[in-house]
């Protein structure tokens, strides 16, 4: 049901963008290249959630193990740090409107997108080389699962606090000042406004603070208890996350945004 949801509203929401690209913005652009990093990740999900309903049997083939989990990831980060930049652009935006205007331009959200585009794939190619492996013991074929090598969890775990803290705190700790910022400047200035529509441009930056935070922080937790757990010894089977449906509900929360 999420998925069939997040299909219609992405594609709904990127055919409006596209049906409005004449009249775009940088906050446009954004959202752009928000909707088609959800839509990508959406797109690989039957594949996921056929896997933990034939518990934990990959019948697909290594290509599409391997752009599975690719995609899993290069959603994932670029969604947030697509989010860390709207939301740093809308700061630049408010706070400071008139001193870094020329900073607010089409072309400059572009080049961002971009760059975080690269940046992501790049950093998340390694995922490309792990495919599908064949489990003799329970006559399956395993896929989005750590090998039982205690070294190998090690080297993840490591990984995994790194991309947790550059990947997920940092960028909330931005969009945490970012949109903090924002409330203090609408609170002081009425800059001719109303106070309702006060009240709603800091209820959406709410909204939009509670939407990131339940969209990331649980997947990240879990995937940190999941790794301590393998490196624990305990059976991977029981306790493989299941990343399809911890992210589900964020690719139709962005909606929202």
């Amino acid at each position: 049901m999420f998925t069939v949801f997040g299909l219609v509203g992405n594609c709904f929401a990127l055919f409006v963008l596209i049906k409005t690209y004449k009249q775009r913005t940088a906050f446009h652009i954004y959202m752009l290249n928000l909707a088609i990093s959800d839509l990508l990740f959406i797109c690989t999900l039957p594949f996921r959630v056929v896997y933990y309903i034939k518990r934990g049997n990959w019948i697909f083939g290594d290509f599409f193990c391997r752009i599975s989990s690719y995609s899993f990831y290069v959603n994932l980060y670029c969604s947030i740090f697509i989010l860390t930049a709207m939301s740093f652009t809308r700061f630049l935006a408010i706070v400071y409107p008139v001193k870094n205007l020329r900073f607010i331009s089409v072309t400059r959200a572009k080049w961002v997108c971009v760059g975080i585009w690269l940046f992501v794939t790049l950093i998340t190619s390694p995922f490309l080389m792990n495919g599908s492996e064949f489990d003799s013991n329970t006559n399956v074929t395993k896929c989005f699962e750590l090998s039982q090598n205690n070294t190998s969890v090690e080297k993840v775990l490591i990984l995994n606090y790194i991309s947790l803290t550059f990947g997920f705190i940092v960028p909330f700790i931005i969009i945490l000042v970012c949109y903090t910022m924002i409330i203090r400047t609408l609170m002081k200035n009425s800059l001719n406004k109303q106070k309702s529509s006060r009240k709603k441009a800091i209820r959406m930056i709410i909204i939009v603070l509670i939407v990131f935070f339940i969209s990331f922080m649980p997947y990240h937790i879990q995937r940190t208890l999941h790794l301590h757990t393998v490196k624990n010894g305990s059976a991977m089977n029981d306790s493989a996350p299941e990343e399809g449906y911890h992210l589900l509900g964020p690719c139709c929360l962005q909606l929202l945004l």
